[in-house]
């Protein structure tokens, strides 16, 4: 009886789309508020660039593109900006201190 309880239970949250979330996820998570953390504390103490004032000079470079969002890399104190075009993942990563662009990837 359990076990089928675990099926049906497995199954309705596979049809809700509702994943538990595993230890690996949860440190991952876990990174990315300490990273996001470390940047808001960076861009008040005046070391670097705000995620907004660094998407002010990369989005209108990236014109036909759809913006899929930022991460951030605390290490390296650098934003990464995801894109797509026509099927294409393109990459901008840039110094948040200066606002240079350091590399993008396709």
């Amino acid at each position: 009886m359990k076990a089928i309880f675990a099926v049906i239970s497995a199954a309705m949250l596979a049809l809700t789309g509702f994943t538990p979330v595993g230890a690996a996820e949860r440190g991952v998570q876990e990174q990315t508020r300490t990273d996001q953390g470390q940047a808001r504390k960076e861009m008040r103490a005046g070391n670097q660039l705000s995620l907004r004032q660094i998407e002010k000079r990369i989005l209108p470079q990236m014109k036909g593109s759809e913006y899929l969002g930022p991460s951030y890399d605390a290490t390296a104190r650098a934003y990464r900006l995801k894109f797509i075009r026509d099927g294409r993942v393109t990459y901008i990563d840039v110094d948040a201190r200066s606002g240079r662009v350091i590399n993008r990837s396709r």
